[in-house]
């Protein structure tokens, strides 16, 4: 008797011991957690990079750490008095493998709004420091479309940070731009140079032509990490200015002709194997050569030899 109720208190005080101690990291988590959120203001939030992992999921899209702090950036410019605070500094940290899932109440106040948000935000121990790989909020909570969020600002981002090619894209007689977004490519997040035809992206290897005219729909080339636009004017005679894309290789381009208007290929792409037929302008390869038509000039084999062969392309 006296060793089962030596037993039973020693099984007791075990028990209420581990409920007193907080799972390892725990502490150090609610810390870090404190430290990124008083990080969300003005004199501090220039340093909230060092907060993520080079890559994070950021709002549901994958994002390089650069564009998570570009539009913690943009953030604070436009609302200039700005907070945020986990309400009552209530969290719940649950570990994950080697990840730690914390979730909180996120107040936010901005122009006179007070919101509540259901947040989160998964963080990861890397070489003695934490950092973050997964931000969001619940998928179910309301004003999703309010102005803080990612996705209000994604446009204005893109458009702000991108070249610009000017041209009349939609016909009505008014300067339009046009931009690319291109992909991020992983190896470039670690100052690796690209040698070969095929690389690895962040999320799919595809760039996309926006417009600043909200009437005319973005033109998705799919494959295309690297590119320059072309203003080739109105081919087709419908007062708008065609786009050209070059789709830029290592060892290749290839031109793509798009009506602007409704994002449909004029012509097949107009390779050129750069490799071999080099230093080649736009000139060379493309020019208008009566009403409604084109000469195109691109890289063809024939018996294992490359050469340039012209065509005269009529548009419909």
């Amino acid at each position: 008797m006296k060793y089962l109720s030596l037993m039973s208190c020693l099984l007791m005080a075990l028990l209420f011991s581990c409920n007193q101690i907080n799972p390892k990291g725990e502490k150090e988590v609610r810390e870090f957690m404190i430290d990124w959120n008083t990080a969300h203001s003005q004199l501090k939030s220039p340093y909230l990079s060092n907060f993520y992992m080079p890559v994070v999921t950021y709002y549901d899209k994958e994002r390089t750490r650069a564009q998570v702090q570009e539009h913690k950036n943009i953030l604070f410019q436009k609302f200039p008095n700005y907070t945020q605070d986990i309400l009552n500094d209530e969290m719940t940290i649950t570990k994950v493998g080697v990840n730690y899932l914390v979730t909180f109440i996120k107040r936010v106040k901005y122009n006179g709004v007070e919101a509540n948000y259901k947040s989160f935000l998964s963080v990861i121990n890397r070489n003695g420091n934490f950092k973050i790989s997964r931000e969001g909020v619940d998928e179910n909570s309301e004003n999703l479309d309010a102005p803080i969020f990612p996705s209000a600002e994604d446009d204005s981002i893109i458009m702000a940070n991108t070249r610009k090619l000017y041209g009349d894209f939609n016909g009505d007689g008014l300067s339009d731009y046009a931009t690319v977004i291109s992909p991020v490519i992983k190896n470039s997040l670690n100052g690796e140079s690209q040698t070969s035809e095929s690389v690895e992206c962040v999320g799919e290897c595809h760039s996309v032509i926006m417009f600043s005219n909200k009437d005319l729909k973005p033109i998705t080339v799919e494959g295309a990490y690297q590119s320059q636009l072309e203003n080739l004017k109105d081919l087709n005679g419908d007062g708008a200015d065609e786009i050209g894309f070059w789709d830029i290789k290592p060892t290749s381009k290839s031109l793509y002709i798009f009506n602007a208007t409704n994002g449909a290929l004029l012509t097949e792409p107009v390779m050129i194997n750069t490799a071999v037929h080099k230093n080649l302008k736009l000139v060379d390869v493309f020019k208008k050569t009566g009403t409604n038509k084109i000469t195109i000039t691109k890289s063809v084999q024939e018996n294992g030899n490359w050469i340039l062969k012209s065509e005269v392309i009529k548009l419909d």
